[in-house]
């Protein structure tokens, strides 16, 4: 797993409970006070469900084995699960879209993928469109739009052209852009992780990157399962965190979705 301290960020001694599960007793909270090099946005002006993102700056996503899809090879409704750093579970992810698209769209395929607490509350929906993915289509390349909650657009992904590399925006709710992401030139893997850089789009400088991360050898050659880490700075917007999380999901079927992927 990606080194928690990548980004020289400050962690919170106690952290608050995961959402969905009631509050722990008043004694149990810290009352330190962690000053960041960015303001936050205060509790009440989250959208509801977000606020335990203000606290993260690593999220895991694992993708759940599918027996059926493994058993037959049949692309089946993807369904995740997100953890923050300790593999505690703060939010479920379910894709929907129909069986016509999975099996022959398949990675370029249409999908609202429905993030919902540990109450079941959805509180991220994330709508990709059928869109190109070449680069002799430059007019109508992939991009997702982010919403939170479900109906109120808090950003998109965007990719942006470029005969070598693969590069998305990253931007919030008016369309602007906010962060840039790349990748690297081949993203085979090749028995490790792949790392897509995300980075500044005033100076270029590196402030995260999200990681597919190698899940070995059997797990790759038998199943499209993944694993994948983000990493970002602890006093990110969390609407603009909500919109990573987006583009992981963009990132796993474009280049990830075969089951030789990662080889």
């Amino acid at each position: 797993m990606a080194s928690q301290d990548t980004l020289g960020q400050t962690y919170k001694t106690v952290q608050e409970p995961l959402p969905g599960f009631p509050d722990p007793p008043d004694q149990a909270r810290s009352s330190e006070t962690i000053i960041t090099w960015k303001q936050a946005h205060s509790p009440a002006a989250l959208p509801p469900g977000l606020e335990y993102l203000s606290q993260l700056d690593q999220i895991i996503i694992h993708q759940q084995v599918e027996l059926l899809q493994v058993i037959l090879g049949t692309e089946t409704c993807s369904k995740y699960e997100i953890k923050n750093h300790m593999g505690q579970r703060v939010y479920f992810a379910v894709e929907e879209n129909g069986c016509f698209d999975r099996n022959f769209c398949s990675p370029l395929r249409a999908f609202t993928m429905r993030i919902m607490d540990n109450t079941g509350r959805e509180v991220i929906t994330v709508n990709r469109p059928l869109r190109c993915n070449s680069c002799w289509f430059p007019c109508y390349l992939q991009e997702v739009e982010v919403q939170s909650p479900p109906g109120t657009t808090v950003g998109y992904v965007v990719q942006t052209w470029d005969p070598l590399l693969p590069k998305f925006m990253i931007r919030n709710e008016n369309n602007e852009d906010v962060l840039k992401i790349i990748g690297p030139y081949a993203t085979c893997g090749c028995f490790g992780d792949v790392d897509f850089e995300v980075k500044s789009i005033t100076d270029m400088s590196t402030i995260g990157k999200i990681s597919k991360y190698w899940s070995g050898f059997v797990n790759n050659i038998f199943t499209n399962t993944a694993n994948f880490g983000i990493q970002v700075p602890i006093d990110l917007d969390v609407k603009i965190k909500a919109v990573m999380i987006g583009a992981c999901f963009l990132l796993d079927l474009m280049f990830f979705e075969n089951s030789l992927d990662g080889l």
